[in-house]
């Protein structure tokens, strides 16, 4: 197990580059097993949740390897249609293969995914849609069997905007015969991106980031090159970053547009935030003011996965802040935590009321989740003294060489194996 040590107070100046999205890369992964041609993913992040799905195709039968920053995966031997237990109990992510391995095997055999504990996340909407698509499914056993003829297109009207059954749908749909229409479709902008990704392997997908999305399905798909999106909450991660710790950064390789809400929120803090190309650059002197409200909502909303890195921050702002999470309902775990480095935070149920304070001060801290632990390490930078963030494997599902992107900002920062 892995810590970090940070000694806290030190304000953050230069550039940092972002890496490709880790929410994007996962369903490409996936995508890549529906052909038999070699597919390359430009400036594919090595983190863990990316490993553990190449992994997972690697006990598919594919042959997956790394040229530099990009990896290549030929499918043309897969032949297995069961994803294995262990992996798919560490990455909620494997659930995307069901509507790529249905596609590709027309039978598929999977253990409940896991991933970070973060509520229930049940994929009930995965299992409708697939069943509207013709899949049989029997769940025994905590495996879920799906098998089918073939996909037949067909409305799937989605309970709520869910980005994994949207994604998982237009993956079993994209070789099925006829046409699919999936309404009130989530509408992040990774799934554009799976959207851009099957069209250059000659699939017919329409309509993502949008509440409708069409896909008419297509006999075959041949390999492709392609560079996925930026990840917008790595890009958001460091924009609060900076924030929190006062200093000027310049996050490179980003979109502003993905993160709108966020930059909104900043700003809105004393922060002074502006955006040029792919560069995105905050100032930040003063005490940051209090966001008010931080409601967490479907794209383009405010996104989940800079709540807690915003209740970080509100811990050390003017002023008290209510933050609402809608999405999921155990999401914080982070809140104990910042409690031990002096946070004043009340908790009742979704919402959590969380008073500024002058000061954090350092402590002993363990991360539950990804997420969380990103917060505990920005607390950790703003924080007076020293402060020890253990189990970093939740942060480094999601972020590449962290703490070397922190240090080249100026923080002091720095890993130990324990």
């Amino acid at each position: 197990m892995d810590k970090f040590i940070i000694e806290g107070g030190k304000s953050l100046y230069g550039s940092v580059a972002i890496q490709s999205a880790k929410n994007a890369v996962l369903p490409l992964l996936a995508a890549s097993i529906l052909t038999d041609e070699q597919v390359k993913i430009h400036k594919c992040p090595r983190i863990r949740d990316v490993m553990n799905m190449v992994q997972i195709l690697n006990e598919l039968g594919c042959k997956t390897t790394y040229d530099g920053e990009d990896l290549i995966i030929d499918s043309a031997d897969a032949a297995c249609h069961e994803i294995p237990s262990a992996l798919a109990k560490e990455l909620r992510s494997s659930v995307f293969m069901l509507g790529s391995v249905i596609s590709r095997f027309s039978r598929a055999r999977i253990a409940y995914p896991g991933g970070c504990d973060i509520g229930l996340r049940p994929i009930d909407l995965h299992l409708k849609g697939l069943k509207r698509l013709g899949v049989q499914i029997d769940e025994e056993g905590g495996y879920i069997n799906c098998s089918c003829d073939r996909i037949v297109g067909a409305e799937v009207l989605l309970d709520c905007p869910s980005v994994g059954a949207t994604e998982n749908i237009i993956l079993a749909a994209v070789k099925g015969k006829g046409t699919t229409i999936v309404k009130n479709a989530a509408r992040e902008p990774e799934i554009s991106d799976l959207q851009n990704f099957l069209n250059a392997m000659g699939a017919k997908v329409y309509g993502c980031g949008t509440p409708t999305v069409v896909v008419e399905g297509v006999s075959r798909l041949h390999g492709a090159e392609y560079t996925p999106i930026p990840d917008r909450i790595e890009a958001g991660t460091f924009l609060i970053a900076a924030a929190m710790c006062g200093g000027e950064i310049e996050v490179c390789n980003a979109d502003a547009e993905n993160i709108a809400s966020l930059l909104h929120k900043l700003r809105e803090i004393s922060c002074k935030v502006w955006a040029k190309d792919d560069k995105i650059y905050i100032r930040s002197k003063d005490k940051p003011l209090s966001p008010n409200l931080v409601e967490t909502q479907p794209y383009p909303g405010f996104p989940t996965d800079l709540q807690a890195q915003m209740t970080a921050l509100s811990c050390v702002a003017e002023g008290s802040t209510l933050i609402v999470e809608n999405l999921f309902e155990t999401r914080f775990k982070h809140v104990p935590e910042l409690i031990k480095m002096g946070a004043d935070i009340t908790v009742r149920g979704r919402s959590a009321l969380v008073r500024g304070v002058n000061n954090l001060h350092g402590a002993d801290v363990v991360a539950s989740d990804l997420r969380g632990g990103a917060a505990l390490t920005l607390a950790g930078l703003a924080a007076e003294g020293n402060t020890t963030v253990t189990d970093l494997s939740y942060i480094d599902r999601g972020y590449f060489g962290f703490e070397y992107k922190l240090r080249d900002l100026g923080a002091k920062i720095k890993r130990i194996h324990i």
